[in-house]
């Protein structure tokens, strides 16, 4: 039940991030959470859009080189440890997390923690063993 991420691969330099967010914001693409890692030359902006494969259509055509990768949308409550608890079980079964960024939701009192994983069916299957909400797209659209 994995959501879709696009990665934004981009120059560092100034008016690269209001030129994507901008091409959303014309097309009427809603982001839920993003996040930004830069290194001197280029940056990858990773975001969690309403309708991914829109997004991902209009991006390209206004020149983005992106990837669409499956990651998994976990919902946590909203206090201290929650996030702990999920790594914990993960790393128990030696399932790495390749990077992670969260959201706090508006319709209830939660957290969303967006996880990269290499093998998204088998660490689905092991928050579902210590009863872990996953949204999927639709789920994630009320959240």
């Amino acid at each position: 039940m994995s959501i879709q991420q696009i990665s934004i691969f981009m120059e560092n330099k100034t008016g690269c991030l209001a030129e994507m967010t901008a091409v959303l914001a014309d097309h009427a693409i809603n982001m839920r959470a993003l996040s930004i890692a830069e290194t001197q030359d280029f940056g990858i902006l990773r975001i969690i859009v309403d309708e991914p494969d829109k997004a991902a259509a209009v991006l390209k055509e206004a020149g983005a080189v992106l990837q669409m990768t499956p990651v998994l949308a976990v919902v946590v409550p909203d206090e201290p440890g929650s996030m702990a608890t999920i790594v914990s079980a993960l790393s128990e079964k030696n399932i790495a997390v390749e990077y992670a960024y969260a959201f706090i939701t508006r319709s209830i009192d939660a957290a969303c923690l967006i996880l990269r994983v290499k093998d998204v069916a088998v660490a689905e299957a092991v928050l579902q063993e210590i009863n872990v909400q996953i949204a999927d797209d639709e789920q994630l659209k009320k959240l």
